[in-house]
């Protein structure tokens, strides 16, 4: 025994000795997704996981520098190399921090706060990009002064503290100084996170060289794809391109201004050079970091060796709580049924524990459906690498069944049928099968090539299917279907849109949703229509014989019937015991119970024509269905677009009984009713609660806890199947079958090989990010994702602007925005009425605490934008005489900044044209857009010429409404005696003068789709730069297991002759004019200006009015 001991000791001595080994190779083995690097000596610092690290040039094991729950990035060394500058959230938002270049404490600099936290797409607010070259102040990017996330700024701070200085040119993205600063190399575009490859549209990056004395800028690389990441080195600019397809290094000489390739890569991009300004530059490059040679031209791999603690891969048990995708009731209400975070639960209604019945964290397990017998879920899993179907025992024992194999597209929408012995689901073709068990095949029931058929719903015996196809009308027609026949029989006509069916319990009737009401809401700024509020309840007579469901209703009087009975027989009765007769015998006996009713049929002929509207007022209804006595349905608010609707959703009940509906639930967000009918489960403001669905099941709440819902998280197992999932995602959704020409599996397969280098779900955004800018596409976005990020303090912010009088030490207030503090988005605190400050004043404390020179005013407003904040001011800089001031702040000055720059573009153009054109700004093609279209456009159709401004416009969806509008023709003229004697046009709304659009480089998305269809419409000129380039449009983003979301491009924009218009190129201005930094800082706008000379041009000797009055007509005979 000692013996067998003795071995067994050794031999875990052995296996001891081997972990250690694998693990210290695994220690010095190359590390990847090392990012954002700089140079200086002998040392690079990256940032890996997060965290900033350096490491010698000859490679070998890193340091930490950083050490914080959110990201710290940019690293950039200071000239000395004694100092590096970060961008990080050590105090909440993106910051700019200095830290000694060997660790230490980190020093927080800037305070104004950063917009955020934002989406990869965007990058970070104060990115540094490196330093004066005398070492004294930082150089970063900031978005601070601009009413837009497009258009940004380069600033430095100093490395002792202080104000945040603007460099001189007016935007601009990365930059790099000359060696003596007197001159700047730089991108007037920021668009450097963009998931982009091989783009040419209007945004692709140019690089200038600035001069800072004279404020000239020289375009000097000019290709038609993206040129950036610029760094100064003696004569020569490097900078980074993918002119070729892939990105590399260029050498730009200013003496000869020849453009030379540096390095020749075909397969992986160069990613964030970055240069010692003294002959050396490294770079990404397949997730490692190369070091260049500028002289020999060669590049060498470092290999450096991070020696991480693993933070965030390790395994580890979280809620689930806030991940709850589907979720469904047992089909006595008992327990609900959830899939959160890639795992399907069972959830007690008051009693008992929660049961993870799946326990996935590498596989996304979906959209659970409980069996009509209670003894299984059904649900969705991609565990095999595609979507199958499977089915657990609900509580939890044995293994999950795999019903389908397969797959190739995402599937959805599990509905078990009545007798269990089928499973109807559907998948993003748009077809609609049913799973058997009983031969364990799946059939096709039916196929659409407009949308989706998604509400399907079994009749009570699961012997009829029924849903809504979209027509080539694109109105819902219901339908439907038999397994027996396999035939799809129209129960709705088509001519109007007809949805959501559900089957009368008692099989007499199929219910449905359908817009029937027409009578529509009344626009307040023009006569014209939205309708609202337009959808009914129908019901569909399955068979000739059936009454109507809603009857004539009269109040008649009862008759006691057994009283009746025992009066007659009374009067009847024999004078001696008789026996009793047959009936009376029969009448005694209990009836058998009643067997089991067998699936009802249906009269197809005509059936389309036997519809009765139930008696429920028309509203925005959905989420029909019909149980015993009840139907259920939700009401929904109107859409408001860009503020609240006037009321909340809400679920309802309409009893047959009464013919009354009650409120069951305010404010519900999704509901699921058992397979019995009797309860509801409603989720609410995110919590759930159960419900009787009765017209009194309001009163029955019982709060259902979700605080079970708890997952064994393997961060590397789900961060494995997101890759995969947005892969598939791509594959089943991407606007053209072709992906445009790219082996989208070959390109899956390169990217999958930096998967086990993954260390932060930033990194995996970045790995996704780059694998979908393959395609060449834009919009193909990637958000969010479950990581650390610290808490935002919010600032209090004054609606103005500081700036430090450097003769006196002292700040002064340098601008106050003006505001129109009748609207509530453009309030300025420092206009109120009542704050009694200047432009100018002084501003010698904040709150009591003295602003000194080396101070951030904003270090001083943070944490207090929830209260008052008083100003201590004086028109000198001393306190005495001094005086305070108190105002209620801000949290956000952006749209601030945006009305003064319409208001000075307005007052611009009123100036340039004699007070003849009118102006009007879209920033977007959302609800701030529409918003500001509806407010200028009206009040100035007395103008004879309109400058419509899309410039920085950065989409949505309204581009077709403005259009609709500014198209209209005059085709008559209202007069009248009183109120109208000056006319009004017919149309209304109609703007009869000249107009022209101008657009840039940011006009976006449906900002690049107007000017398109401005010009389409022929409704005047194009003037200004070509716009963006991305009209492949997006919807809704698709969740991940996380949290995360990404879009997919899914749909283009051809033109009317069917020819694909505006992707990857953009708008072209019939009138090309640039607006050069020189002009912009002089206070001039080129291209608002020329827009204004060329509509002058055509009204020159023309009077734009409406037609005079005609003269009265005589209509009395002549005497």
């Amino acid at each position: 025994m000692e013996i067998f001991v003795t071995h067994i000791r050794v031999f875990q001595r052995a296996l001891i000795a081997f972990a250690s080994l694998t693990v210290a190779a695994s220690a010095h083995a190359q590390t990847k997704l090392l990012r954002f690097p700089a140079i200086n000596g002998d040392r690079v610092a990256f940032t890996y996981a997060g965290d900033i690290w350096t490491a010698s040039v000859a490679g070998g094991t890193a340091a930490r520098i950083t050490a914080h729950p959110g990201i710290e990035v940019f690293a950039q060394f200071s000239p000395d190399g004694k100092w590096l500058a970060f961008t990080g959230q050590y105090d909440g938002d993106e910051q700019v921090y200095v830290v000694p270049s060997g660790g230490g404490v980190p020093k927080q600099l800037t305070f104004y706060p950063a917009r955020g936290p934002l989406t990869p797409r965007w990058g970070w607010e104060n990115q540094v990009y490196g330093w004066t070259p005398d070492g004294k102040r930082i150089v970063f990017r900031s978005g601070r002064d601009s009413w837009t996330m497009s258009i940004t700024r380069l600033y430095t701070v100093a490395v002792g503290g202080g104000p945040a200085e603007p460099m001189p040119m007016p935007e601009a993205g990365a930059g790099d100084l000359s060696a003596d600063g007197s001159q700047v190399v730089y991108s007037p575009i920021f668009r450097d996170f963009r998931p982009e490859k091989r783009y040419s549209g209007g945004m692709a990056n140019d690089l200038f060289v600035f001069n800072v004395k004279t404020g000239d800028a020289k375009r000097i690389i000019d290709d038609v794809r993206s040129d950036r990441d610029p760094m100064w080195m003696g004569g020569t600019i490097y900078f980074n391109s993918d002119r070729t397809g892939t990105f590399n290094l260029y050498a730009y000489d200013l003496a000869t201004a020849k453009t030379t390739a540096v390095t020749h890569g075909t397969t992986w991009d160069v990613r964030w050079p970055g240069s010692d300004h003294a002959g050396r530059i490294v770079y990404e490059l397949n997730g490692e970091l190369q070091l260049l040679d500028t002289k020999s031209a060669k590049s060498t791999a470092l290999r450096i060796t991070v020696p991480d603690d693993g933070l965030w891969k390790r395994p580890s048990r979280v809620s689930a709580a806030g991940q709850i995708e589907d979720f469904d009731l047992s089909p006595k209400g008992e327990r609900m049924v959830v899939a959160a975070r890639g795992d399907i639960f069972t959830v007690p209604i008051e009693k008992g524990p929660t049961r993870n019945l799946t326990n996935s964290s590498g596989a996304h397990d979906r959209e659970p459906a409980w069996s009509p017998d209670g003894a299984r879920i059904a649900f969705i899993s991609d565990k095999t690498g595609e979507e199958e179907l499977y089915v657990i025992d609900q509580a939890g024992a044995g293994t999950p069944e795999q019903l389908t194999r397969g797959g190739s597209a995402q599937r959805f929408g599990l509905l078990w049928s009545p007798d269990g012995k089928r499973i109807a689901f559907r998948d993003k073709d748009g077809r609609v099968y049913a799973y058997s068990f009983e031969d364990r095949k799946v059939a096709t029931i039916a196929s659409t090539l407009r949308g989706q058929i998604g509400d399907y719903t079994w009749s009570a015996k699961g012997n009829y299917l029924a849903f809504s196809i979209n027509g080539d009308n694109n109105f819902g027609r219901v339908y439907v279907w038999s397994p027996k026949d396999g035939q799809l029989h129209a129960a709705t006509d088509g001519q109007f849109d007809a949805n959501s069916p559900t089957w009368d319990p008692d099989g007499n009737y199929l219910y449905f949703l359908s817009d029937r009401e027409f009578a529509p809401q009344i626009s307040g700024a023009e006569f014209n229509y939205a309708t609202n509020r337009s959808t009914g309840i129908f019901a569909v007579a399955l068979r000739k014989s059936v009454k109507h469901p809603f009857p004539p209703q009269s109040d008649e009087v009862s008759v006691d019937e057994q009283v009746s009975g025992q009066a007659q027989e009374q009067a009847q009765a024999p004078t001696k015991a008789q026996a009793p007769t047959k009936a009376q015998a029969q009448k005694a006996v209990p009836a058998p119970a009643a067997a089991p009713a067998a699936e009802f049929t249906i009269d197809f002929d005509g059936l389309a024509e036997r519809v009765t509207r139930v008696p429920v007022e028309s509203d925005n209804l959905g989420g029909l269905r019909a149980i015993k006595g009840h139907l259920v349905f939700g009401v929904g608010a109107g859409f408001y677009y860009g503020r609240e609707s006037d009321r909340t959703p809400a679920l309802k009940l309409f009893a047959f009984k009464d013919r009354k509906v009650t409120t069951l639930v305010e404010n519900a967000g999704g509901w699921a009713v058992s397979a019995d009918g009797s309860k509801i489960v409603v989720r609410s403001a995110g919590q759930f609660a159960l419900y009787d669905a009765t017209a009194a099941g309001a009163a029955s709440k019982k709060a259902v806890s979700t605080a079970g819902l708890m997952v064994d998280r393997d961060p590397t197992q789900e961060w494995n199947q997101i890759f995969h999932e947005v892969w598939r995602r791509y594959r089943d959704y991407f606007y053209v079958e072709n992906m445009h020409g790219f082996d989208w599996a070959a390109i899956g397969k390169r990217y999958e090989g930096w998967l086990p280098f993954v260390a932060h779900r930033s990194d995996l955004n970045y790995v996704i990010s780059e694998m979908v800018s393959e395609l060449t596409v834009q919009h193909a976005y990637v958000a969010g994702g479950d990581f650390e990020i610290p808490s935002r303090v919010p600032v209090a912010l004054p609606g103005a602007r500081f700036a430090l009088d450097a003769a006196t030490g002292k700040y002064r207030i340098a601008k106050i925005y003006q505001g129109q503090n009748e609207e509530a988005i453009y309030r300025s605190p420092l206009t109120e009425t009542g704050v009694n400050v200047a432009e100018g004043e002084y501003v010698l404390a904040i709150d009591g605490a003295e602003l000194r020179a080396d101070e951030d005013p904003y270090r001083l407003l943070r944490g207090k934008a929830d209260r008052p904040v008083q100003l201590t001011v004086n028109t000198r800089p001393t306190t005495e005489g001094a005086r305070s001031v108190t105002f209620n702040p801000i949290r956000n000055e952006s749209d601030l900044a945006y009305l003064d720059w319409t208001q000075r573009n307005r007052q611009m153009v009123s100036r340039l044209s004699g007070g003849r054109l009118g102006y009007l700004h879209i920033p977007d093609m959302g609800g701030p857009g529409i918003r500001e279209f509806i407010k200028w456009y009206y009040g100035q159709l007395d103008k004879e010429g309109l400058v419509v401004d899309v410039r920085a416009n950065g989409g949505g969806n309204v581009s077709r409404m403005i259009i609709e509008r500014l198209r209209r023709k005059l085709l008559g003229v209202n007069y009248g005696r009183v109120g109208s004697s000056l006319g009004n046009t017919y149309p209304d709304g109609v703007f009869i003068g000249p107009m022209a659009t101008i657009l840039d480089e940011r006009s976006s998305s449906d900002g690049d789709i107007f000017p398109y269809m401005f010009k389409e419409a022929g409704l005047g000129l194009l003037i200004g730069r070509r716009s963006w380039g991305g009209v492949v449009g997006i919807s809704g983003g698709v969740p991940l297991i996380d949290g995360g979301v990404i879009n997919v491009p899914i749909s283009g924009l051809a033109s009317a002759k069917g020819e694909w218009v505006i992707e990857g190129y953009g708008v072209d201005p019939d009138i090309a004019v640039e607006n050069d930094p020189k002009s912009v800082m002089a206070g001039r706008d080129p291209q608002l200006e020329r827009t204004v000379v060329e509509l002058l041009k055509q009204l020159e000797g023309k009077k734009v009015k409406l037609p005079p009055k005609p003269a009265a007509p005589v209509k009395a005979p002549p005497r």
